[in-house]
Parts: structure tokens; sequence; C-alpha cells
């Protein structure tokens, strides 16, 4: 179970602990920023501050060391200067986020924002923007090389990379989210839904690589479930009904 994307101020010290103390719930937090200047985050009629949410950000890596939190940054909202980028690229030096969803503002017709006076250049817009990108990549980067030789757990997914035929890797999710491609010796009978540990050997900005030998693999009920599908389908067996209508052309 992965919870995402709560609002700062519904984030409070009780839904962190009962994060903490769930098993089933993984290690991961999708915490949105937006701007990291109080205020643009004033302008955007946000109800949470930079210190409140640093502090937020404290509290979850204290009940949970391993946490991976990713974010929403928004470059440009109208009015911000290059001291309130400064101040949004200064917190995510210190918040050291796993990765970060990034958007450029443009002007909607009917927003309160689209009215607002001081809209930012387009190519200030934009050389901001690449800056950002720059310094999340290259944390990101940092965040992942920092688990380089360890253990992780990873849920197989259905579909895989794009170079895993070619490598004759098989790809997935960590508990905390990050994208690991791993190596399965010969043709491996790991299906996707099965859990695996591997250990990584090498770390790139979004995603890890882990070449060695599984150090385990659990099958699961749905991974069973998805293999006997597979084999009616490709059986031509009349798939099982689900009680609903069948529509047909004209009908």
């Amino acid at each position: 179970m992965r919870f995402t994307s709560p609002h700062p101020r519904d984030f409070t010290d009780d839904v962190i602990l009962a994060m903490a103390t769930t098993a089933n719930v993984c290690p991961q937090l999708h915490m949105p920023l937006q701007s990291g200047s109080d205020d643009v985050l004033r302008r955007m009629r946000r109800s949470y501050r930079r210190d409140r949410y640093l502090g937020i950000l404290d509290r979850v890596r204290q009940a949970i060391p391993h946490a991976a939190i990713s974010t929403d940054i928004i470059v440009g909202f109208p009015g911000e200067t290059e001291s309130d980028f400064a101040d949004t690229l200064s917190l995510v030096e210190q918040a050291r986020f796993v990765s970060a969803y990034t958007f450029q503002y443009s002007v909607r017709a009917g927003t309160p924002a689209a009215l607002l006076p001081d809209q930012v250049p387009r190519d200030v817009v934009q050389e901001r923007y690449e800056r950002l990108v720059e310094l999340q990549r290259r944390i990101s980067h940092e965040q992942n090389q920092a688990l380089i030789g360890s253990a992780v757990e990873v849920l197989v997914a259905t579909a895989g990379g794009s170079k895993d035929s070619a490598t004759g890797r098989r790809t997935g999710r960590a508990r905390d989210g990050r994208l690991v491609h791993f190596a399965v010796a010969g043709n491996g009978n790991v299906r996707p839904g099965d859990v695996v540990t591997t250990r990584v050997s090498y770390a790139a900005p979004h995603h890890l690589v882990a070449d060695g030998p599984l150090l385990s693999h659990r099958t699961t009920s749905p991974a069973d479930r998805s293999a006997i599908a597979g084999t009616a389908g490709s059986s031509g067996s009349t798939p099982v009904s689900l009680g609903m209508p069948r529509l047909t052309v004209g009908s």
C-alpha cells in the first residue's frame, strides 16, 4: 500500500505514526510543495509555509528513516522573483527529495492566477525550470547512488523497461517506489506480481539496476491468478463472464 499526495495541512503527527507502524504501508510519500518561497505560497493561497513543510519532512524521517519523499514544484508563478526562486532551490537542496514533478506555470483563462500582475516572462521561466531540473537530477542521482550494495525488495511489474528484452532483465518497484531493473538467471520463472529481493549494483538518477543473483523469490496469489489467466487466454478458452450484459453493434 502506498500513501501519496497528502495535503501538508492534514499530515499530522498521528498520520505519520500510523504510516510508520502499519506494516503494509510502504515507506514512500509524495508531499506536494509547489514553491519554497513563503511569498509565493501566500499568493498561491496555500495554507502552509516553508518552515512548516520542512518540519513535516523532519518528523516523517524521524519516524521512517528510509522514507523516499517526492514532491511537485511549479516554476514561474506570477510575481515570482529571483529571490523567491532561490528559496525554492534552497528548500530542494535541504529536503533531498528522491524525485520531483516539476512544472512551468502557464496562464489558464478563468483562474485567479491569470489575473495576477507581474506575469513572469517565458524565457525567465524556462531558464529557472532548467536550473531546478538539473539540481533535482543531481540530488536524485546522489540518493540512488547511496543504495549501491544494499538489498532491495521488488514487486515485479507487468510492463518491463524499454531495454529489458536486450539486457535480459525484469523490471519492478522497490518498497519505496524506486524503479528497479534486475537480472534473472536463465529463463527465471519470475512473474508479474511476484516479490524478489536483489542487490543494487548500479544507480542512475531515475532508476536502479541489480545485475547479481536474486537473494530471494516469493511467489504471490496475484501472480498465480495472472499466470492462470494468461494460460487460459492463450489456449483459446472462453473467458469467465462477470455477469455484465454483452453489447453488440446496433443494439
